[in-house]
């Protein structure tokens, strides 16, 4: 198999070889001896058993081993159900309950060294190390681990796979010198890979579930929900109350808890929520919030159009120019700021719409707290002790009394 010089990884493997005689990685082969080449090897590994199927049940293939000697395999591991009476390779995998537990993966996947090509999944033995990588035996052949190739990240310490037997994928094999390249990231991410998939298809739109908190940035938060898949709670969806940075309400390593709105391109962005699991504040506003009552209320954001403030966590009303004072307001800020807390009046409320309409006039058009709705007020209350007061009375007069008596 030939190299392509501008292939990225053929970059990295030539510079990983450069000055390593793989042919001479283990002084007691035959190439560096000057012997001729061993006869190729039909040798399998020593937990390699032949097997006879005794029936199926379920998802479990029971296999005859031999006498007194029975074991167990995922009907998974089949292509199709297996016919009682035929034969199968295994390899085992320890014991439970007097049944060995047994599998094909490995028979099927792993080729014997003679018969290794590129693609190939083999058994290495670390021997050693280099400069540029791990120096490893595939049968007879020896072979070469790139650093770059351990693991799915970079690996300081590449001592302690010294002695491990490692499964990996063959790059390239060069018959004629003997000479294995081998990578074990490329097993490592096809494992991820499938971990992934199993992991998204027990993931739903509307499931709730926990996860812990990678990293940070201002716009949301990613969410560990194991098998290798993260999400992201958007900083909109972090809480009913509205939050500007989520650095400000999320840390890493925190636990949390979310419902899941979205999953698109095939798991690569899920979509959570953790303001779905708080109560909705708009299902009991219009009972809360009634017509021409007076609430307080901060100041969140400003338009061009009004300013937005939040009357409680998670629920906002539009307080507009034209309700702002009696004069025309240009600019929004020369009447209130972000932050400030301020007196309005509830003009109208539509919870289906999620809207609430504010006000700081009252209902007469008087800025609310002004000494001209105050004596608002007082004649309101005058005309209500005074309903039936006789047609004669000079109601003018009434009113200079209350608003006398409202002073003094």
């Amino acid at each position: 198999m030939s190299r392509d010089p501008k292939d990225p990884l053929s970059a990295e493997i030539d510079a990983a070889l450069e000055g390593v005689d793989l042919q001479n990685l283990d002084p007691r082969s035959e190439a560096a001896a000057g012997a001729k080449p061993a006869a190729k090897s039909k040798s399998k590994p020593s937990n390699v058993r032949p097997g006879t199927i005794a029936g199926v049940t379920g998802d479990d293939v029971f296999v005859e081993l031999g006498p007194r000697m029975q074991g167990v395999c995922s009907l998974k591991e089949f292509d199709e159900k297996p016919a009682v009476g035929a034969t199968f390779e295994f390899t085992l995998h320890g014991r439970e309950d007097e049944l060995w537990i047994l599998s094909r993966k490995e028979v099927l996947a792993l080729a014997a060294w003679d018969e290794v090509e590129a693609g190939s999944l083999v058994k290495a033995r670390i021997s050693g190390q280099n400069t540029g990588g791990l120096e490893a035996k595939v049968g007879p052949m020896s072979a070469f681990l790139p650093a770059s190739q351990v693991a799915l990240r970079h690996e300081e310490n590449l001592a302690q796979f010294i002695g491990q037997t490692l499964t990996c994928q063959v790059l390239e094999v060069d018959r004629d010198r003997k000479r294995i390249l081998l990578s074990r990231r490329a097993i490592l991410e096809k494992e991820r890979e499938d971990a992934v998939k199993e992991s998204l298809g027990r993931l739903s739109a509307g499931q709730q579930i926990k996860g812990k908190v990678t990293r940070v940035e201002s716009f949301g938060g990613f969410v560990d929900l194991g098998g290798g898949i993260e999400g992201l709670v958007h900083v909109s969806q972090i809480s009913r109350r509205r939050i500007e940075d989520a650095k400000s309400a999320l840390a890493p390593g925190q636990e949390v808890q979310a419902v899941i709105t979205e999953i698109k391109d095939g798991g690569k962005r899920i979509g959570l929520s953790m303001k779905a699991l708080e109560p909705d504040p708009w299902d009991t506003a219009s009972s809360r919030y009634a017509p021409d009552s007076v609430i307080s209320g901060k100041v969140t954001r400003l338009a061009d159009f009004g300013a937005f403030v939040e009357v409680e966590p998670g629920l906002e009303g539009l307080l507009h120019v034209s309700a702002m004072a009696k004069d025309r307001v240009r600019r929004p800020g020369d009447y209130v700021k972000v932050g400030e807390t301020i007196t309005v009046r509830v003009a109208a409320i539509e919870a289906s719409k999620r809207r609430i309409s504010l006000s700081r006039l009252d209902p007469r058009g008087a800025v609310l707290g002004s000494e001209e709705a105050v004596e608002a007020s007082v004649i309101d209350e005058a005309l209500q002790k005074n309903a039936a007061v006789p047609a004669k009375t000079n109601l003018g007069n009434l009113f200079k009394k209350a608003l006398g008596d409202k002073k003094s």
